[in-house]
This record gives C-alpha cells, sequence and structure tokens, in this order.
C-alpha cells in the first residue's frame, strides 16, 4: 500500500469520525473524488459504504440510494475477501433502503417491495432471522394504509426471535410505541419504553426517538412531568440535524396540543428554512402540516421570519399567509405519495395533523416561562405583542427608577384610595386629587378626579378650575405613559394659566412640560431650556417647596440626558424643601445619579437613607424603589436579598419585573442558583405577558442561573431561546456573548458538535481587526475540544487558525502556546511531518520571545512546555537522542516558577527516553530522584514507579523490580 493509500485511508477515518451532516457530506465527497482517482478496489468500497450511512444521517438519503446500489453490484460482481468484513453492514443497509424508498413519491411503490424481497432471499441465505424483514414488512403496510396487512407482520415482526440484525434496543421498542400510540394503546405504549429508557442506549437515533414516539402516550395518561421531560431532552437531542426534520414535527404539534403556541411558533420559525433542503418529501410533508397547525393558533397577521434560499429573498411572512402555504405543500405531497401508493392514507394523516387544536389542561413546557403565555398577536406596526388573558386586571403605575413618574417627579402606586366627600364642591375635589398625587395615592387622586369629572365634566366651569384639570389630566396621562398627549396637555394648561395671570402655576407646569420633553429625541433643548427658566422664575415667585421641586426637575432633566454629573450638581443645589414627600423624591434621585457615576459608597449611604425615609412616610412604591437600589448597592447578598424581599412586600403591579431581576441577581451573588431561577423565570414570564422588551436579556441571565444551578438542559434551553432574541433585537454583541455561555454549557451536557458550531461561528462573527484576540481564543477553545474529543486532526487545523490570529494580534507568547498544542494534535493525528513542521515554528516562536534579561514566569513557563512538546514529537519520529537534549534543564526552569507537576512530569519523560537509549543506570538515577516527590497514589507516580522497574529489570535487579511493582500495585505489562 503506497503512502498516496495511507493517507487516503487516514483521511476516511478522520471523515468517518466526523458529526453527521453537510460538512461530513461535503469531505465525503471530496475524499470519494480522490479515492476514484487513486483506482483502489478496497478504499471505493468501503469509502461508499460510509458514504450509505453519512447520507442516511446526514439529511440527503437520496444520495445513499447511489452508494448503496453501487456497493451491493460490486459486492455479487466479483466478491473479494475484504467483502467479507462488510457483508452485515451491507445487510445492515437494505433497512436503510426501504425506510428511505417509502419517503420519496417519485419512487415506485414495486421498487422498494423488490428491495424488501432481495433483502429477504439474503438473510435467509445467510441464516439470519427474518425479525428485520417483517418489521420492515410492517412499516410499508403501514404506509400505505393496509391496517390487515400492518397487523399481521406487526405480529410476525414481535413472535419472530431476534438476532444481530434487529434494530437496536431502543429503536424495536421505538416503532413499538408508535404502533400502539396509533392504535389508541397508550397506557400500553408508556408501559412498554419502561424498562428500555432505564437501560443504556448507545444507538446514534437514541434515547430521542423513543421519547418523542412518547409524547403522547404520556400526556394521555398523565403522565405530565414525564411529557415535559420527554419533550425537553429529546428536542434538544434532535434540534441540530436535519435528518430529523420528521421528529421535529412531531414536537411542533405536541406544543400546539398543549396549548404552548408561543414555543410551537417559535420551532417553526427556528427550522423553517429547513423546509428548503428538506431530507425527504415525507419529511417535509409531516413538518408542513405541523407547522400550518400550529401557525394557525396565532394572529394572522404576526410576522413570522422566513430565511432567503435561493431566489426568495429573506422576508418577514404572515402568519395567517404561512399557514395556508404550508398547508398546501403537505396536501400536495400527500396526493402524489397516495397517487403512488393507490391509497388514501397520507391524505387522511395531512388532514388529521392540520386539524390539531390545543386541547385538555395547559402543559407548561418552557424553562422560561412559568405560565401560559398569552396568544401573540400582532400590532399594527407588524411588531409581536401578547393578548392578556380574559378578565386580566389592569396594570398601576410604572415604578421601578426614580425617574419614573416624571411629570410630578414620582408616580403613585395603587391603594386603598381616599374618602370622597359627596358634598365636596369642584375646587374641593380638585384640590383633594393634587393632595393625592402628592402623597403618591393614586387610587385616590384617580378617585377625586373621577368624582370631578362626574360631577362637574359636563358643566361650564370657571377658567381657574379648567385650568387645574388640564394640568391634573397631563398627569394622569404620563402616570400611563401617553407621554405625546401628555405634553399637548400640559402645553395647553401653561397657556391656560398664563391667559389667567397665574405665572407661578404656569412656570411649575411649564417646569414638568419641560421634564416631559427631555424624554423625547426632538424636545431635549426645549425641555431643559424649559426647566431651568421655570427654576430660575419660581426662586423669585414661589416658596420653599415649589423653589426646591423646580431644581429636582432640572436634575431629573439632565438624568434624562444621561448627564449624570451635571445632574449631581443640580441636586446639590436643590434648597430646603419643608416637604418630607419631595425630600424623598430628591433622595431617590440622588441615589439613581450615585448609582450611574459609580460612587459605591455614597450610592450605599444614599441608598440606606432614601430607604429609611421610605419607610417612615410608609409609601409603598417609593419604599420599593428604595429597597431595590439599597439592594444593588449592598457588599453583603443577604442584606440584597432582605432588601429585595421587603420591596417585593409593596412591589406595584408594574414593578414586579425591576424588583424580581434585583432580587435574582441578589439571590447569584448570594450563591443560590436555585432560588434565583425562580425569580428571572417569573420576570420572563411577566416581560412576554406584557409585551414588554428585554425578555431576550432576561433569558440570557436565567439560562446563566440554570447552568450555575447544575440544570444544564434547561440552561442550554433558556440560551437558545435567548440566542434567538437577541439576533431579533440585532444586538450582536449580547447574542454573541450569550453564544458563548451556550457554548459552555453544551459542553457540560457533552454535546460537542453543537458546542463546536457556536466556537465557530463567534470566531467568524468576531473578524474585524480589532477582536483578533478573542477571534484566536474561539478557535483555540475549539481546537481544544476537538482534542479532548480524539478528533486530532481537525483539533491541529483550529490551532494553527488560532495561531495565525494571534500572530495578527501580535500575540508571540499565546502564539506559541496554541503552536505547542497543534504540534501535539499533529503528532497525534498521526501526521508526523506536520508535527515536525510545527516544531519548526515553535523553535522561532520561543526565540522570540526570549528578550534579554530574566524572564517572565509566563515566558519561562511556555519556552519549558514548548521544549517538552517538540521533544515529545522528535521522539515520535524516532530522534530520542535529540529530544533529549531538548529536555536539558527544562525541570529546574519549571521549578524555579514552581511548576512543580510539569516540571516532574518532564523528568519522567526524560526517564523514559533514557530507556529507550539503552540508558538504564541514567534512567534509574533520574526516576528515584522524581519518584520521591510525587504524591501517593497519583497517575505520575504510577508512570515513574512501572519505568523504574523497567529500568531494574534491565539492570538485572529482578527482585527489586517486583518489589517496587508490589509497592505500587502494578503489574508487568503496566
Amino acid at each position: 500500500m503506497g503512502t498516496t493509500d495511507e493517507d487516503l485511508w487516514r483521511v476516511l477515518r478522520e471523515v468517518s469520525n466526523m458529526p453527521y451532516g453537510a460538512g461530513q457530506i461535503a469531505a465525503l465527497e471530496q475524499l470519494l473524488r480522490r479515492v476514484d482517482a487513486a483506482e483502489d478496489r478496497e478504499l471505493a468500497f468501503v469509502t461508499r459504504m460510509q458514504g450509505t450511512t453519512a447520507y442516511t444521517y446526514g439529511g440527503e438519503p437520496a444520495k445513499s440510494f447511489v452508494t448503496f446500489s453501487w456497493c451491493v453490484a460490486e459486492f455479487d460482481r466479483d466478491p473479494q475477501p475484504y467483502h467479507a468484513r462488510y457483508a452485515r453492514q451491507l445487510l445492515w443497509h437494505f433497512k436503510y433502503m426501504v425506510n428511505g424508498l417509502l419517503k420519496f413519491p417519485e419512487v415506485p411503490l414495486d421498487r422498494t417491495y423488490a428491495v424488501l424481497d432481495d433483502m429477504e432471499r439474503r438473510y435467509r441465505a445467510g441464516g439470519h432471522s427474518l425479525q428485520a424483514v417483517h418489521k420492515h414488512r410492517f412499516r410499508v403496510a403501514e404506509h400505505v394504509g393496509d391496517a390487515e396487512a400492518a397487523d399481521h407482520w406487526y405480529r410476525l415482526w414481535q413472535t419472530t426471535p431476534r438476532d444481530d440484525l434487529s434494530d437496536c434496543a431502543g429503536c424495536d421498542p421505538t416503532t413499538e410505541v408508535q404502533y400502539l400510540a396509533d392504535t389508541g394503546r397508550y397506557a400500553e405504549a408508556a408501559a412498554l419504553a419502561e424498562p428500555v429508557l432505564a437501560g443504556r442506549l448507545t444507538c446514534t437515533e437514541q434515547p430521542q426517538a423513543i421519547l418523542t414516539a412518547l409524547l403522547v402516550p404520556y400526556l394521555r395518561t398523565g403522565r405530565h412531568d414525564d411529557a415535559r421531560n420527554a419533550h425537553r431532552e429529546a428536542y434538544r437531542r434532535l434540534r441540530g440535524n436535519l435528518s430529523d426534520l420528521w421528529d421535529i414535527g412531531d414536537h411542533i404539534e405536541f406544543c400546539t396540543l398543549t396549548g404552548n403556541e408561543a414555543r410551537a411558533l417559535e420551532l417553526v420559525e427556528r427550522h423553517l428554512d429547513w423546509l428548503d433542503r428538506a431530507p425527504s418529501p415525507a419529511a417535509a410533508m409531516h413538518f408542513a402540516a405541523a407547522a400550518a397547525a400550529a401557525l394557525r393558533q396565532v394572529d394572522g397577521e404576526l410576522p413570522v421570519h422566513r430565511r432567503a434560499a435561493g431566489d426568495r429573498p429573506a422576508a418577514d411572512v404572515p402568519a395567517g399567509r404561512l399557514a395556508d402555504e404550508l398547508a398546501g405543500t403537505a396536501t400536495d405531497l400527500a396526493a402524489r405519495f397516495d397517487a403512488r401508493n393507490g391509497t388514501t392514507r397520507q391524505s387522511e394523516l395531512v388532514a388529521a395533523r392540520l386539524a390539531v387544536r390545543p386541547s385538555g389542561e395547559h402543559l407548561p413546557l418552557s424553562a422560561s416561562l412559568r405560565r401560559r403565555p398569552p396568544r401573540p398577536r400582532a400590532t399594527a406596526d407588524g411588531d409581536a405583542v401578547a393578548v392578556a388573558p380574559a378578565g386580566a386586571v389592569a396594570d398601576g403605575p410604572s415604578p421601578g427608577t426614580p425617574a419614573a413618574g416624571r411629570y410630578a417627579g414620582g408616580s403613585a402606586p395603587g391603594g386603598a384610595g381616599v374618602e370622597v366627600p359627596d358634598d365636596a364642591g369642584a375646587d374641593e375635589l380638585l384640590d383633594l386629587a393634587e393632595a393625592c398625587w402628592h402623597r403618591h395615592d393614586l387610587a385616590g387622586f384617580r378617585s377625586a378626579l373621577a368624582a370631578y369629572d362626574g360631577r362637574f365634566g359636563a358643566t361650564e366651569q370657571a377658567p381657574a378650575a379648567v385650568a387645574r384639570r388640564l394640568e391634573l389630566r397631563a398627569a394622569e396621562l404620563s402616570d400611563a405613559e401617553e407621554f405625546p398627549a401628555a405634553i399637548e396637555t400640559a402645553r395647553t394648561a401653561v397657556a391656560a394659566y398664563r391667559e389667567l395671570g397665574d405665572e407661578v402655576r404656569a412656570q411649575v407646569v411649564a417646569s414638568r412640560l419641560g421634564v416631559l420633553l427631555t424624554m423625547t429625541e426632538e424636545g431635549t433643548q426645549e425641555g431643559l431650556a424649559l426647566v431651568e427658566a421655570a427654576a430660575e422664575a419660581l426662586d423669585r415667585l414661589g416658596d420653599e417647596r415649589l423653589r426646591a421641586a423646580a431644581h429636582d426637575r432640572v436634575a431629573l432633566a439632565l438624568m434624562h440626558g444621561e448627564r449624570w454629573a451635571e445632574a449631581l450638581d443640580a441636586l446639590d443645589r436643590v434648597p430646603a424643601a419643608g416637604d418630607p414627600y419631595l425630600e424623598l423624591r430628591i433622595a431617590l434621585h440622588r441615589t439613581h445619579v450615585l448609582e450611574e457615576l459609580e460612587r459605591a459608597e455614597e450610592f450605599r449611604a444614599a441608598a440606606e437613607q432614601a430607604r429609611r425615609q421610605s419607610r417612615e412616610l410608609g409609601v409603598g412604591e417609593l419604599l420599593m424603589s428604595a429597597s431595590l437600589a439599597y439592594a444593588r448597592a449592598a457588599d453583603d447578598p443577604a442584606e440584597a436579598v432582605a432588601a429585595c424581599d421587603e420591596a417585593l412586600r409593596v412591589t406595584p403591579p408594574k414593578g414586579l419585573i425591576p424588583a424580581r431581576v434585583t432580587r435574582a441577581r441578589a439571590l447569584m451573588a448570594a450563591g443560590r442558583a436555585d432560588e434565583a431561577v425562580d425569580d428571572f423565570a417569573e420576570a420572563v414570564t411577566l416581560c412576554v405577558e406584557r409585551g414588554a422588551e428585554g425578555d431576550a436579556l432576561l433569558r440570557w441571565e436565567l439560562a446563566n442561573a440554570y447552568r450555575v444551578a447544575g440544570r444544564l438542559s434547561e440552561a442550554a434551553e433558556v440560551a437558545e431561546e435567548a440566542v434567538i432574541g437577541l439576533d431579533k433585537l440585532g444586538a450582536q454583541v449580547q447574542a454573541d456573548r450569550c453564544r458563548y455561555l451556550l457554548a459552555g454549557i453544551y459542553q457540560g451536557l457533552g454535546e460537542i458538535d453543537p458546542a463546536l458550531a457556536l466556537l465557530d461561528q463567534l470566531a467568524e462573527n468576531l473578524d474585524g481587526p480589532d477582536n483578533l484576540p478573542h477571534r484566536a481564543h474561539m478557535l483555540e477553545e475549539a481546537g481544544g475540544l476537538l482534542y479532548d474529543a480524539d478528533r486530532d486532526a481537525l483539533a491541529a487545523q483550529r490551532f494553527a487558525a488560532a495561531a495565525g490570529a494571534y500572530e495578527l494580534a501580535g500575540l508571540t507568547l499565546d502564539e506559541l502556546r496554541t503552536r505547542r498544542r497543534e504540534a501535539y494534535a499533529w503528532m497525534w493525528a498521526g501526521d508526523g511531518p506536520a508535527a515536525l513542521r510545527t516544531v519548526e515554528v515553535m523553535d522561532r516562536l520561543a526565540a522570540a520571545v526570549g528578550g534579554d534579561g530574566e524572564p517572565e514566569p509566563p515566558v519561562t513557563y511556555e519556552r519549558a512546555l514548548a521544549a517538552e512538546a517538540a521533544a515529545r514529537v522528535l521522539a515520535g519520529d524516532g530522534r530520542e537522542a535529540e529530544a533529549l537534549d531538548r529536555l536539558a534543564g527544562v525541570p529546574e526552569r519549571l521549578r524555579s516558577i514552581e511548576a512543580f507537576g510539569e516540571a516532574a512530569q518532564v523528568e519522567i519523560f526524560t526517564g523514559e527516553l533514557l530507556l529507550r537509549l539503552d540508558r538504564p543506570v541514567d534512567a534509574e538515577r533520574v526516576l528515584r530522584d522524581v519518584l520521591g516527590g510525587l504524591p501517593a497514589g497519583s497517575r505520575p507516580l504510577q508512570q515513574a514507579a512501572w519505568l523504574l522497574a523497567r529500568a531494574l529489570d534491565e539492570l538485572g535487579r529482578a527482585d527489586e523490580a517486583a518489589a517496587l511493582r508490589a509497592e505500587h500495585d502494578l503489574d508487568h505489562d503496566h
């Protein structure tokens, strides 16, 4: 076998170790062209055998028909000794063909029957059980809707002994569960799966296939927790595999059935573009029907994003229109299958799927939503919002930051209100409304105004009363966050007061108008001018409370423009108020500004003072704001949690989101991630229910809380949702940070390929010159993942790319480290020449980082480890003497920076090299020295002891060697 053939076999092994999908298929097809050019019959046969598997599980089963037919023809035409090694695998591939041919309506049914007959003939000839043949005859009968034949073949399948060509211990029961569920025998289906799930499943398709089959049986037998967990685990395993599009359709249908319309919509949108490259018409039909049913549960005008494909540009498509399109696709495909099969079975199945609706009690499936979210609908501008469930109570005012309730310097919480006298006149009612507004009693404020409007709204009032009502109407609109209307009403009120000659009230309202204007992009300058002019005027005309309030509004206007230092100066100039409510609002504004200025000690003291004042006045909303500020300022996480608990006891409905988020963050800081999960999830749920922005960012934090709590499956699910949401917002920086979090979660779950895909995407996103170090880090981390998974050649390529990025960034020491890792990867991949070339690069880099004088510890460390790596590569090339020279002085340099473990490892390798160079005396000396300093029971100790025993054997001291092995519990061939 020539060198070229050896290289091709090595590449085939690498391709076989790649994950199923487009990448593996592309690599295999490139290899196949080289293999055919090499004219190696065995290699051509084995490569096509691998191709059949790759196409089947990689989402392109139609291509497997070609490779399978080629292999069968080659196997029959001219049998070779190597064919025998693959005979069982070829028989196994017959099952792929039967399943695959059924999924393409253009393939005549007779061809499938012919393959089945050939399969049976070969199984009989080989003395194999016909159990697998009967199973696949059952599947064909079930597909065409021949119930009698399906029952017949099912019984034969179940009663025929299994053998090594039967489907695995997970896949056979999966088909049984599907059959039992289709015939309404849900309890039997669930019971049948129990021992299967309790065992160890190693098949590529398991356990996700059997868990998907169990969704409806679990639901129909009341095992709701099992149904939820089956959905979460199975979907997580399926979501990245195009070949699993059919099963993903099952999960969408399950979401619809259980009343999870929002999640169903999310899955449809996530996988919609897979229809453009569906693995088969059957999978496309099934997914399209499930997706259409899901889309019919939401507002028909809701935009659903569909990615570009071919000549079709990316676009947002109304859900109703898309549902009709997908229903048409499914119906047309079903008609094609039925025309081929001569039955109506597939059209009946599609009609049933299109008719799926929520049934029974809502079953929450999401790890991020604690209640059934409102039905998504579209707004006039096309954005998605939530429709509140019937009977929902309107929220109160918006608290949270001290800048809330900006019209009057603070809004009021809902409360018990005040008694409105039945005989109160117009002025008395307006006085009562003003007093309630000032005390932050919104319920009383509304009651007084409602009484005024009911008694006097239809009668002509005095101009002064009209002006006052306009002023208070502006306050109402501001509290309802109807800011454009509030601004216009305030302008009218100012004009009314000026017409009356009441300059004091005109300036008060002008000051409030200015604050409102600073909340708009176009009104900032006008608003600031108004508040400053009003403060100057009220210094002359107003009493101490009006003067203080006017200067507080100057600070508030500056806060809206994020001019924090100027706002603090303005607050310092606020005169004494003589009013505890106003003083409290001023204190809260100061707290907010100090937090933004990151003046931690002053922020903490200000928050503590505001909290104390809030307690004294008993105003729930302001106590909430002060307590949450104190929670953010507190050094002790336990104190922060306690402050949040106090805030939640008085928080009005609109303040629940910031209160829950602050408490969740405090719990995270306190190391109580499991509890933080509940608060973050509640905050996400509230955001979705209210159609508020920010749920994607909160999902990111929730995902991290799940991760810290060790609940990685839920962490993955929520992080995936967060990435999608952040991408929709165009927040690439945050989306990429969440992708990095998700990559780590995938690693924790052992899902290496999704983690690699994310790291590669991050490396691609970080393509700017300023991002080179971060890009290099992503590539290096991807290389480490591949290296740990023994995919060494691919690891070496990632390390090489990382080193190139470090080089462009001018980070020579990082480049040296990454080249060292590349050299090891090439060595373990069996590519000695590539490893040696990398060593040459390492030598240049090690010299470059040396410099003059005593090197820094990181430099010493990397140069020493580079020398060890070079030595190992050289030893692998049979150049032990050169390798030994490389290690001279390395242990001493490592010990000089207290890298004692690494130094011992180099000395152990030195002893090994001395033995390979037939120098047992020197090896004994080195190994005895190192043995004494190693911790008992450690792997390095066992390595050193085994090598020392070998040296003693070579020196003719077998008794000492045996004693050493006994002391360290080693056998002779350890």
